[in-house]
């Protein structure tokens, strides 16, 4: 049996017709689900280009493989798997409201989803690091950072995401969800983000890391200031101050984790909030929060592309290389 709601939302009875089991489904009219599509297809394209246009110019620039861009590099490759691996099947599941590519892929999905969104969390942890001995410890930096730590942070982001994903996994998330008769309904996949997860999940993944984040990086602005105003005058020691390119990759790599902060919090503050309302807050606002918070990984390759001279000229440069070739 139908229910026809007012407005371009229909319920009809099961995501699998005349399957036992079979969760409810909610369809959406083609006046709303078709520029939906577009908009995320959109999404997904710009996630999946920009971060692949970043790993090419790194790789294909001798002088851009340093150490602070091997961890951009390895932050990029994370958005390029989540926009082409994650996004898509995320898109057919949030519009048609049921996963249609079987159990094992939905238990691969959303460990891949965990992984790749924690990694990144890691990643600018270890670039606020990276900040923080640029800037205050600028002789020990320039001595003492070289690419075996770099390699270490980068392993060390990906193997503790992988752990974290494969333990939220491993113990089965759908025995956190409470008096929901969907639970064991076929066509269901459990978004690891969504609210079943709980507050406990939010204090990991985000604001634990965002606190070592937050307060590493206010040390780093402060210092970075008084450099700032200092660099032009210094003359004792030149060594023991960073230089002016380190204090505008400080600021341009703060505005990344702006970035991050702009369009995480808003889904962690939701699921924070959501148990002190009594599970009041609608599915349909976690989606939308969701695909805000995948938006990050749009934003990063706008951010270098607007702040990095040397992103601008690489890019330029290989795109007219591309067009001469054509």
């Amino acid at each position: 049996m139908n229910l026809s709601l007012q407005g371009s939302v229909e319920v009809v009875s099961f995501c699998f017709e005349g399957l036992n089991g079979s969760c409810p489904r909610t369809v959406y009219s083609s006046a709303m689900r078709v520029p939906l599509y577009i908009l995320f297809a959109l999404i997904v394209f710009l996630i999946v280009s920009g971060n692949l246009l970043v790993i090419c110019i790194i790789l294909l620039s001798q002088h851009l493989q340093m150490a602070t861009n091997c961890l951009i590099l390895s932050l990029s490759v994370a958005g390029l798997l989540l926009g082409g691996l994650v996004l898509p099947p995320s898109m057919v599941r949030s519009l048609e409201t049921c996963w249609y590519f079987g159990e094992h892929f939905c238990d691969f999905h959303s460990t891949a989803d965990i992984i790749l969104c924690n990694t990144t969390v890691w990643h600018l942890t270890f670039i606020s690091v990276d900040r923080y001995l640029a800037v205050c410890h600028p002789v020990h930096y320039q001595n003492r950072v070289i690419k075996r730590l770099y390699i270490v942070m980068i392993l060390t982001s990906w193997g503790l995401s992988a752990v974290f994903g494969f333990a939220i996994t491993l113990s089965n998330p759908e025995v956190l969800i409470k008096d929901d008769p969907q639970k064991t309904c076929i066509g269901e996949c459990l978004a690891l983000h969504a609210k079943e997860i709980g507050v406990e999940y939010s204090i990991i993944f985000f604001f634990m890391p965002v606190s070592i984040i937050v307060s590493v990086y206010s040390k780093v602005y402060c210092v970075a200031q008084r450099h700032s105003r200092a660099i032009h005058s210094y003359a004792h020691n030149p060594k023991a101050m960073p230089t002016s390119k380190d204090l505008k990759a400080t600021k341009t790599l703060g505005i990344v984790i702006g970035n991050f902060l702009f369009c995480w919090t808003p889904f962690f503050m939701c699921n924070i909030m959501d148990p002190i309302l009594n599970h009041s807050i609608p599915s349909v606002l976690y989606e939308v929060l969701m695909w805000f918070s995948y938006l990050n990984s749009l934003f990063n390759p706008l951010i270098y592309a607007f702040f990095y001279r040397w992103f601008r000229e690489t890019a330029k440069g290989l795109f007219n290389k591309l067009f001469k070739q054509i």
